[in-house]
């Protein structure tokens, strides 16, 4: 088998929080050399989870209140540039 490696997060929550985890681990400066690039890698993996949960919630509310018109809400009067 490979080697063995934390399962990854299944929730926005989880990748913070496994974030904040690596974040305390490398500022405390008790972190072994030959653990630094790894514990780097698992951020960039938890990190790019959480930018990845922040997009989908941007892009449903961009879709939700976006500029463009809902094909199914009726047209308003005041936006009829005819007279």
């Amino acid at each position: 088998m490979g080697r063995m490696t934390e399962p990854q997060p299944t929730s926005y929550r989880e990748a913070y929080a496994r974030l904040n985890r690596i974040a305390a681990e490398l500022e405390s400066g008790e972190a072994d050399l030959d653990r630094v690039l790894p514990l780097l890698e698992e951020a960039r993996a938890a990190y790019a989870q959480c930018r990845g949960r922040i997009e989908a919630v941007r892009a449903v509310l961009a879709g939700d209140w976006g500029d463009e018109a809902d094909p199914d809400e009726p047209e308003d009067p005041d936006d009829d540039d005819e007279e």
